[in-house]
């Protein structure tokens, strides 16, 4: 059985049923989805974890307060690390927080 992690990204226009893929390595199976919201990424995560992922990395555009959340959703049952830019240089020079909450 493979170790399994999930990258999550924000972006207004991604779709969790479109913008998703699994890679299966031979030590780790990575699934990588698009959301558009940080309500969102709350049920996608909860999904994974129900799948057995249990390590999340959040994209730059996750701001302090969308990280809280996924901590919030994902509890004791996996861990969670951040790509980190104060300002996301793809949601107009803005943090996650300020354009997505």
């Amino acid at each position: 059985m493979s170790f399994k992690a999930a990258f999550v990204f924000i972006c207004p226009g991604n779709d969790p049923a479109k913008h998703r893929t699994t890679i299966d390595a031979p030590e780790i199976t990575l699934s990588v989805v698009g959301v558009k919201s940080y309500d969102e990424a709350d049920k996608v995560v909860a999904e994974l974890l129900d799948e057995g992922v249990t390590a999340f990395e959040l994209c730059a555009g996750f701001g302090a307060e969308g990280v809280a959340r996924i901590n919030k959703v994902v509890g004791d049952k996996a861990a969670v690390g951040v790509v980190r830019f104060d300002i996301h240089p793809g949601l107009d020079f803005k943090s996650g927080d300020k354009f997505f909450g």
